[in-house]
């Protein structure tokens, strides 16, 4: 037996597993990247606890006059304070080790900045949601646990999404969910006792709030967060990975923008609009890194001897990124951002500046050529020499004018030539000088200097120039006057970069409670009376003499249809009318009728017929069911409580719930002008009919006793 219930419990916990890996999060993992998402979230547990250390300590200093205790307290403060710098150093620590989320294939390419998920406490929403389940909507809670259950399980699954498109996928899918969850179990006028904990990804701190935004925009960051990680995965050695990766951190940039119009007083820092702002910011900028990168991998494949234009091209992206991480730079030490940034952020923003300042003066001296000059230059000389030897003596006074000219063009020529030469110089110079800064910037980082990938990419990047320069000053001997000479590149792009904002369509979900009914109007935001259980019966039969009695066949003297007698039975009807779709309401209540004693109103909604929920029936559907009900009805009722649904919809269309039984007794498709439907006239001879007649029923009352025909249970 024993046995037996232990293969039960493994195969269980494998299935368990096998889902999780199905929607994206392995808890087996042990990557490196989960082992620092693991010590990022016991780096927040210390943290909090020390923050509440702190807050214990600094309310027993502000309440005590007992000197001897607040020394004591201010020591204690001391020590707390030392411990919360050392955590939030290591936290910091963390967030520098963007080596980790880099390709592992690529060693010589700038690093990109990605960002650390967001950790989070379990929820159980078992409890609430089965509790407002059966307190607002009177239904029976164990209906709904499997979806309950699938959304605690969605959520614990989000914690580690996986870095690809399952674990993307995974992330909209609870983001879409928490939709229905909002619509349902979240009423804007209480408390449903569910409180949403974050932790802050940059400081550590957690925020605590009860509103389901917050849960959304964290999960949004973490989306973000993802997309991030995703592109600096991605190998920058191809095209095909460079275009994922620009692609990736767009719809990062799109993710953080779409926060930052749409969620406002967040508690926690890295949803701040400043610190959103600085992140679509990088995000556009490493994008634009990447096609700066794949126009340097096709002019290389290229290989074409005559490419000045194209080196013109790609120093005019290089400045262009230089311009956008310098504006950057100012805009995190303008608003403070600075002290909330992990410190190797910080530096590499600069540092990135300076380089592609090198990278593009070195490729704005490489769009000049002064050596093709120089050829030119020789060739026009020889041109002129010839043309010289070639003319007659009867032209001496055009020869000496052509000379003159042709000498004059030849020093304009060497002047030319010698300003390129002095112009490329230049650039190269400066080129050098911004490689010592970015090396300079990369030392007085700590978490900069043991980058071993940034360090082999500055130091190509410097050798390439300083090869470039070496080779052009045995070319052209260096004047004096070229280091006097200041140099500037004319900022261009050929990219224009737009937002990629989240695509919530493409991972529909289906709402997990649907069986509650419409979310229009079955939603924690509206109010309704407690279902109420009606039963219908209809009288016995009534027999009319044949003087009263209206034939419905088309013409009396073609003869009567064939079933159709002079003495035909009629039955009493439910005294309703019905209209709308999912859920059927109530258009109009006869007075003194079946439905009017038994309790039913103008503009309740039919949510249950003879055992059948309804609430998501059509118009059509509920008049069938109700027709094949016969004399006996069965139905449950809800009555709105905040608003008046007749009121905005059209009578157009309504039906008279009457009874099948005879052709007089249903009304027809058409709706009357009146928008009800007459009732035939039927001359009764029971004297039960005149009693119900006599019954003023101009207002429901529960208190009122009813006959025997209308039930109310």
């Amino acid at each position: 037996m024993e046995t037996s219930l232990q293969k039960l419990a493994d195969r269980q916990a494998m299935c368990y597993l096998k889902k999780m890996e199905q929607m994206g999060s392995d808890p087996r993992a042990a990557t490196c990247r989960g082992k620092l998402q693991t010590r990022r979230c016991k780096l927040n547990q210390e943290i909090n606890k020390e923050l509440r250390l702190r807050a214990g300590a600094e309310n027993l200093f502000k309440a005590t006059t007992n000197r001897k205790l607040r020394d004591t307290v201010a020591l204690e403060l001391s020590f707390v304070n030392s411990n919360l710098q050392l955590l939030k150093e290591q936290l910091a620590e963390l967030n520098s080790s963007v080596e980790v989320y880099q390709n592992n294939s690529q060693d010589g390419v700038m690093p990109m900045i990605p960002l650390g998920l967001k950790e989070t406490k379990e929820i159980d929403f078992m409890e609430p949601f089965s509790d407002f389940i059966l307190e607002h909507y009177s239904e029976e809670p164990s209906q709904y646990s499997d979806a309950i259950a699938d959304i605690t399980d969605t959520r614990q699954a989000s914690k580690t999404p996986s870095r690809d498109s399952q674990g993307v996928a995974l992330l909209f899918r609870y983001y879409n969910l928490l939709y229905y969850v909002e619509r349902r179990f979240f009423p804007p006028d209480r408390n449903l006792g569910v409180y949403f904990e974050w932790y802050d990804s940059l400081t550590g701190v957690p925020s605590c709030q009860r509103t389901i935004a917050f849960e959304k925009a964290c999960t949004l960051f973490n989306l973000g967060a993802i997309y991030t990680q995703i592109g600096a995965r991605h190998d920058r050695t191809t095209e095909k990975g460079l275009d994922a990766a620009v692609d990736s951190f767009l719809r990062a940039a799109g993710i953080f923008r779409h926060i930052y119009d749409t969620f406002t007083n967040a508690p926690s820092m890295d949803l701040k609009p400043q610190v959103l702002d600085v992140l679509v910011s990088l995000m556009l900028s490493q994008a634009r890194e990447c096609l700066f990168e794949k126009l340097q991998l096709q002019i290389e494949a290229l290989g074409l001897k005559d490419s000045s234009h194209l080196f013109k091209d790609l120093a005019g992206e290089a400045a262009q990124l230089t311009q956008e991480y310098n504006e950057m730079h100012k805009n995190i030490q303008t608003n403070d951002t600075h002290t909330y940034l992990p410190e190797c952020w910080a530096g590499l923003v600069p540092l990135k500046a300076e380089y592609y300042k090198a990278v593009s003066h070195h490729y704005e001296a490489r769009s000049i050529d002064a050596s093709a000059d120089k050829a030119s230059l020789s060739t026009k000389k020889s041109q002129a020499t010839s043309n010289e030897s070639f003319i007659g003596n009867a032209r001496e006074a055009m020869r000496m004018a052509a000379a003159a000219a042709a000498a004059a063009a030849t020093d304009d020529s060497d002047e030319e030539c010698t300003s390129l030469a002095a112009l490329k110089r230049a650039h190269l110079n400066e080129a050098m000088a911004s490689h010592e800064e970015t090396q300079r910037l990369q030392r007085m980082c700590r978490y900069l200097k043991n980058k071993t990938s940034l360090t082999q990419v500055i130091k190509e990047a410097q050798y390439k120039t300083q090869d470039e320069l070496e080779k052009f000053s045995v070319e052209a001997p260096e004047n004096e006057m070229d280091d006097l000479m200041e140099v500037q590149i004319e900022v261009c792009s050929k990219f224009t970069l737009s937002l990629t904002g989240p695509d919530f369509t493409s991972y529909k979900v289906e709402d997990p409670f649907k069986r509650l009914g419409p979310i229009a109007i079955f939603s924690a935001r509206r109010h309704w009376t407690a279902p109420r259980c009606v039963r219908l019966q209809k009288g016995s039969s009534i027999y009319h003499d044949g003087t009263h009695y209206h034939c419905h066949c088309p013409s009396p003297a073609d003869g009567h249809e064939v079933g159709c007698s002079l003495y035909k039975e009629e039955i009493e009807s439910f005294g309703f009318h019905v209209q709308g779709d999912a859920p059927v309401m109530i258009a109009h209540v006869e007075i003194n009728s079946l439905a009017d004693l038994g309790g039913i109103k103008e503009g309740d909604f039919i949510v249950e017929i003879a055992g059948i929920d309804v609430k998501w029936y059509l118009h059509q559907q509920v008049v069938r069911l109700i027709q094949s009900c016969g004399s006996t009805l069965e139905v449950k009722v809800i009555t709105p409580m905040d608003r008046n649904y007749l009121k905005p919809l059209s009578s157009k269309g309504s039906i008279s719930t009457l009874s099948a039984a005879s052709s007089s007794g249903v009304s027809s498709g058409s709706s009357s002008p009146t928008g009800t439907t007459s009732k035939p006239k039927i001359r009764c001879k029971s004297t039960s009919k005149a009693r119900l007649g006599s019954i003023s029923s101009s207002s429901w009352n529960p208190f009122r006793r009813t006959p025997s025909l209308a039930k109310i249970f």
